[in-house]
Formats: structure tokens, C-alpha cells, sequence
């Protein structure tokens, strides 16, 4: 195998990149494994928008050392991080910055530095580390990548050793963490490390990477049905206000934010610098949070969500969080399932249409005209409306982007790449390459006899689609 001993900045994105792409395919799994009694069933989501909003500030970094691009991606990961695991992930990243600080090129004992240096970050940034979690795969998986880089500093090999402690890793976590043990699961966020650094290594080999749920860690306890459960023990405390904000001030200390916070709440996260931190913390009084942080500087990207309302209504729930973005998306979608879906992903609307059932242009426009934003993103989900919503963007005065989605399930990877802080531009593009890299697949049933290429078509026979071609 070719050694791969110097990197640049820009191969330093691609590897985040295809990792981020990795993530995005698995990341309705990883959400699965989570067993924690407040409803954060989104780690691997959270962890796939982290890396993506990582490397859409690399993109914008006006240089391309691996120094800049690095830096450009630690700020990214940071104030775009979302839950505990995005927030430990920003520190990952924070660590590959300080790793590769001030040099054109990096090679793999720089990487593997990085990464020793940014678990170490992300221990020091919770107030109560706990063992079982994503800290202990990304510990032990950068412990082997020191040990490896001392022998060798070829990123290929360095990556691999990564990879292949991580998985051991993942599959020791339900050993270290008893409520894991006793749901029959691998920890969500070190499973989704692990999925993450298989796709760097992917990338470095020029690979195309593809783990499916059967390429994943598993743990089963013994003798229990397989059903994953949720704890639900209401002595532990664990629900309040799940509370989250970007806090900018000078000269800031966080090892005094994160033993203040402790005083004042559980599941503490304080991540960043001496000019900005992130913090994550569950509490009962967020008012209380807020005007301790205020205190100290300017707060930006709060969020506050009611952990009780969202475990009550968790089995039923309809709609998520929406985007706190200046610009709306729009969505067609049939169905009450599909419009469910998208309402999940925080869309801003709907217009019911899909296949068989077209929405007019003049429909599309109410849609745009409905919203508050004056710039937005219309998905069409179906071939057959996109050149109906291409005619929108000249009959309004607002900004439109149509991001040409053939398929529901190309509007869904969109959606996913959508960057909350990102302007109307670069999400466009986002969510333009994202939709492209999704096939779908359609099974029905022939309305009629015909003869496509060389397939003979009786009617009522089964008949799938990929991509809209006919194969079987």
C-alpha cells in the first residue's frame, strides 16, 4: 500500500467530508441506540450536522493550510455543534487544529496529536465525564493512534489503527456502562466515532465507504429481547430544560463556567476557548443559566427545550425543532407519513403533491409567499414538479433557491445537509451535492402490458424502479 505521509488542508476536508457522508447514511441507526430517558434519539444526527457544519466553514476558509482549514473547522464543529455528542466532536476537532496549528501540511503524528489532544479537551469539557461514552472510544482509539504514529507517521496506517480500536472500543462501551448492558446496546455517540473515523480512513484510501447497520458494532445481552429500552427511572433526575447557547466574551474560564454551572444543573458541557464557548447543560431553571452566562458576554444560538414535554409526547410527536435560519424550506410531500417526515426534520412548509398528484406553480408560490423569511429553499421531491417549481423564483420578489429533488428520499438527504447558520448560497450547494449522492428505489405495480427495453411488463406485476428507470 502507497504511504501517505504529508496532507494538505484541503485533503483534511474531503477526509471530514466523506466522514460527514458516512454519518448522514447511518445515522437513523446510531439515533436508535440511544437508551438515556430524556429524548435525545438524535445523537447520530447531531453528529452527522456537526461534521457538516465543520466543513462548510473549512470551504469558506480564505486559506487552505492544514492549519487554517483545521481552525476554520474547529470553529465550524463548535457553533454549529448540537447535543452532548456535537459538542464533544467540536472538541475532536479543536484538538486536529491544535495538532496541525501553523503548518502547511500535516502527516499522521500530527493527526494522531490531535486527536489525543482533542479527547483531552473533550474529557475537560464535561463537569462529570462518564466511561462507556463516546469519550472512552475516541480515548482508546487515539491512544492506538499515538502508539501507532510512533513507529510510523504513514496517515493511512494511523487511520487504520484508529478505526480498528474503535470498534473494539464500541463493542466493550455496554461493559463500562451499565444501562447499555441492560437495553442490549453499543453506546450511540462511540458508535458514531467510530462510523465517522471509517469514513476518514474510507477517504484516505479513496474508498467509498459504505457501512450498513450489518457493518456496525452490536451488543445483545444475553437471553433479553432484542427490543431496545428506554430507562425510565424518574429518581435520577435527568429532566428539566435541556439548555444550550454560544456565549462570546473575553478572556472567559471554563473550568469556572463549567464548576458554576455544575452548582446549577446536570449533564454539563463546556466547550471552546478564553473568546467563545458552548454550553450544554439540563436544568430546571434556564432562566437562572442565562443570566449567569449574560453575565459574562454576549449569548448567541440559545435553545431551551422542555425534556418532560418531549418524553411525554416522544412516541407521537409530528414535529421537531425548527431551523432558527433566516431562510424557509419548503417541502412537496403526499401523505400523512411523508409530511410527518419532513414536519420531523423542521421543515418551515409543506405543499401537499407528489407523484399522480402535481401542485400547481400557483400553489408552490402561496407556499413561499406564507412564510416569514425572505429567502427560500423549495424541495419538489418528484421530477414531475421541478420544472413547475423552477417557475416560482421569477414570480416572487423574495430570494428562491430550487434545489432540483427528483425523490422523497432525496428532499430527506437535502434536508439533513442544511446548515442553520449558513446563507441561502452555500446551503443551496450543500443540499444540491447532498441530494445527489441518495438512490432510490421504487417498488409498484404495472397499471398495463408493455414492453420497456427488453423487459416484457404484464399488468399487476410487481415492477421496481431505480432512479425512475425501470430495472425488473
Amino acid at each position: 500500500m502507497e504511504e501517505l505521509t504529508l496532507c494538505t488542508g484541503q485533503k483534511l476536508r474531503e477526509v471530514f467530508e466523506a466522514a460527514g457522508d458516512l454519518l448522514e447514511k447511518n445515522a437513523k441507526y446510531i439515533d436508535s441506540l440511544n437508551v438515556f430517558p430524556v429524548p435525545d434519539g438524535d445523537c447520530g444526527t447531531n453528529m452527522m450536522l456537526t461534521v457538516r457544519s465543520a466543513v462548510e466553514e473549512a470551504r469558506q476558509a480564505p486559506e487552505h493550510s492544514a492549519s487554517a482549514v483545521a481552525k476554520a473547522m474547529a470553529r465550524g464543529a463548535l457553533m454549529g455543534a448540537r447535543g452532548n455528542s456535537g459538542v464533544i466532536l467540536s472538541q475532536i476537532f479543536r484538538g486536529i487544529a491544535h495538532g496541525v496549528e501553523g503548518k502547511e501540511f500535516f502527516n499522521g503524528a500530527d493527526f494522531a496529536a490531535g486527536l489525543v489532544e482533542g479527547t483531552a479537551f473533550a474529557y475537560k469539557a464535561l463537569a462529570n465525564p462518564v466511561e462507556g461514552t463516546i469519550l472512552t472510544v475516541s480515548r482508546e482509539a487515539s491512544e492506538a493512534a499515538r502508539a501507532t504514529s510512533a513507529k510510523n507517521d504513514d496517515l493511512i496506517c494511523i487511520a487504520e489503527a484508529v478505526v480498528s480500536a474503535a470498534k473494539d472500543s464500541v463493542a466493550n462501551t455496554p461493559m463500562l456502562l451499565p444501562v447499555l448492558r441492560e437495553a442490549g446496546v453499543v453506546d450511540a455517540g462511540g458508535q458514531g466515532f467510530y462510523v465517522m473515523m471509517e469514513g476518514v480512513l474510507g477517504a484516505l484510501k479513496k474508498e467509498g465507504y459504505r457501512c450498513t447497520e450489518q457493518g456496525m458494532v452490536h451488543y445483545e445481552r444475553p437471553f433479553v429481547n432484542k427490543a431496545l429500552k428506554l430507562t425510565t427511572d424518574r429518581s435520577e433526575n435527568l429532566y428539566g430544560y435541556c439548555t444550550e447557547l454560544v456565549l462570546d466574551g473575553s478572556n472567559l474560564n471554563l473550568d469556572d463556567i463549567r464548576k458554576e454551572l455544575d452548582k446549577r444543573g446536570q449533564s454539563v458541557i463546556v466547550a471552546g476557548d478564553e473568546c467563545a464557548a458552548h454550553i450544554h447543560i439540563h436544568t430546571s431553571d434556564p432562566g437562572n443559566v442565562l443570566s449567569y452566562a449574560t453575565s459574562l458576554g454576549t449569548l448567541h444560538a440559545i435553545k431551551i427545550e422542555n425534556m418532560d414535554d418531549q418524553h411525554k409526547e416522544f412516541s407521537e410527536r409530528t414535529t421537531t425543532e425548527t431551523f432558527p435560519s433566516n431562510v424557509a424550506i419548503i417541502a412537496v410531500a403526499a401523505g400523512e407519513g411523508m409530511k410527518e417526515v419532513f414536519q420531523g426534520l423542521g421543515i418551515t412548509a409543506i405543499v401537499s403533491g407528489g407523484a399522480t398528484m402535481n401542485p400547481s406553480t400557483q400553489e408552490l408560490l402561496q407556499a413561499v409567499e406564507s412564510v416569514p423569511q425572505s429567502k427560500v429553499i423549495l424541495l419538489p421531491n418528484d421530477k414531475n414538479v421541478i420544472p413547475v417549481a423552477n417557475q416560482v423564483p421569477r414570480l416572487t420578489s423574495k430570494e428562491v433557491a430550487v434545489i432540483p429533488t427528483e425523490s422523497v428520499p432525496q428532499g430527506v438527504a437535502a434536508l439533513l445537509s442544511f446548515n442553520c447558520e449558513g446563507d441561502l448560497k452555500s446551503n443551496a450547494e450543500g443540499m444540491s451535492r447532498a441530494k445527489s449522492t441518495v438512490k432510490t428505489v421504487e417498488v409498484t405495480r404495472a397499471v398495463r402490458d408493455t414492453l420497456i427495453g427488453n423487459l416484457q411488463v404484464t399488468e399487476g406485476q410487481a415492477i421496481a424502479f431505480v432512479d425512475g428507470e425501470i430495472v425488473i
